[in-house]
């Protein structure tokens, strides 16, 4: 292959991890040990917020008297379409039990978490829509005890009206004033509320992300995420300021947060390089700012010569959005393997499935769509086994199950089988010696 890198990025996002690590670490201990009282510490000294933790319904309905109607109206759009796509998720998964062979019956059950602690950003900017993708989502799966939480501040009183009133309508059970580590610890040990969480699910910074990574075990969560990615895919069809409004829509984000190009066309790479930074000139000015140095340090374009190349670019970057603006779409949906979500033609942009289209917008980045796809019902819901049998079905099952054993020296396991076969058909003889 003759892949060509008409721009290459001169950071990676694993940069100052381990910086992150020790600070983190620090806090979750701290919380370990001092409880609620330690959070309210953190609350006070990090977001300078003294007030109540837990938010109660007086507050619930004063947010939402601030929310203005077309908000609400655009709020409900997006609630509707991603509860809708979740449920759909849910029906294609079912309970079942199969009889496997003569009086052997396997099944399988699909089991909500008891409770999931959703966090939902609220730094720099008001995320609106992470509340529905994690509460609406846990919601449908069935979920029993939803906790949410988000920054407070004191502007606000409290977590941003539109976030609050948001939490509430998805079903959000209980809602805390809490942002950042301090936030996910108290919903991991169940402060405040009395319901530790299961399940870590939602978007943060590199500290919420750090913090739910080293939490994993004890609880679950829904992935190891790190700065927001795009890769658009494209080729001499596509239009090149489009292409850049897509990438600089992603790096305003944050500084850290990757840009990648993958196409088919010098032309049209070139065009959309001297496009970026008069995109990204007119954003206002925290949003430059954040772009100006994520298309700097993390952008990158990669000329391919054949789509089949770029497949193969696009796979090995498993980014968390991919777009592709290029002709036969179908061909590239059969053929794109690694990535979070996929945005097929022009038509569609991350954005549209970033706020209300109805696709979850919290996705795996670094490279783990190899592995894993986005936060969907999936994640809140256990799939486990059960099994049972006749007496009959053993004559088969415990001569194997005993054989197998002992081939692998586990004579235990062999004799729990060859004791039904004695008790269930005491007058006949087996074969249970290893191999």
């Amino acid at each position: 292959m003759a892949t060509e890198y008409l721009k290459k990025a001169s950071r990676q996002p694993t940069s100052g991890e381990a910086d992150t690590r020790r600070i983190v670490g620090e806090i979750l201990e701290n919380i370990r040990e001092g409880g609620e009282k330690r959070v309210r510490r953190y609350a006070a000294d990090f977001d300078k917020w003294e007030g109540d933790i837990l938010v109660g319904r007086d507050a619930i309905e004063a947010a939402a008297a601030k929310v203005p109607a077309r908000l609400k109206a655009d709020i409900d759009f997006a609630y509707q379409r991603v509860r809708d796509f979740a449920r759909r998720q849910r029906d294609s998964v079912t309970d079942f039990e199969a009889e496997l062979s003569p009086g052997l019956f396997a099944g399988q059950r699909l089991i909500p978490v008891k409770t999931a602690g959703c966090y939902v950003p609220g730094g720099r900017y008001a995320h609106v829509a992470s509340a529905i993708m994690s509460i609406a989502t846990a919601k449908v799966a069935g979920v029993e005890n939803i906790v949410a939480c988000s920054v407070p501040t004191a502007g606000h009183g409290g977590i941003h009206p539109g976030i609050l009133y948001t939490m509430d309508l998805c079903g959000a059970d209980h809602i805390l004033n809490l942002g950042g580590v301090q936030g996910i610890a108290a919903m991991a040990y169940g402060l405040f509320t009395g319901h530790p969480a299961d399940i870590l699910v939602g978007p943060g910074n590199r500290f919420v992300a750090e913090a739910k990574r080293m939490l994993f075990g004890q609880v679950g969560i829904d992935l190891f995420a790190g700065p927001t990615e795009i890769l658009v895919i494209a080729d001499h069809t596509a239009d090149p300021r489009i292409v850049a409004s897509d990438l600089a829509g992603q790096a305003e984000h944050g500084p850290d947060s990757p840009a990648w190009l993958v196409t088919l066309d010098r032309k049209l790479a070139e065009d959309v390089m001297a496009l970026m930074p008069e995109v990204i000139a007119t954003l206002p000015e925290t949003q430059r700012n954040a772009a100006t140095a994520a298309w700097r340090d993390y952008g990158e374009v990669v000329l391919c010569e054949t789509r089949e190349e770029a497949c193969v670019v696009s796979d090995r970057y498993a980014p968390e959005h991919l777009e592709v603006q290029a002709e036969d779409l179908d061909w590239w949906l059969q053929h794109l393997a690694n990535y979070g979500s996929l945005f097929l033609g022009e038509e569609t942009t991350v954005a549209f499935g970033d706020k209300c289209s109805g696709t979850n917008h919290i996705l795996p980045t670094k490279g783990a769509g190899r592995y894993t796809g986005g936060l969907s019902v999936h994640k809140f819901i256990k799939t486990v086994t059960y099994q049972r049998m006749t007496r009959e079905a053993n004559r088969e099952v415990a001569q194997v199950t005993a054989r197998i054993s002992r081939l692998e020296g586990m004579e235990a396991h062999a004799r729990t089988g060859d004791d039904r076969l004695a008790k269930y058909f005491p007058d006949e003889d087996f074969d249970t010696a290893a191999a």
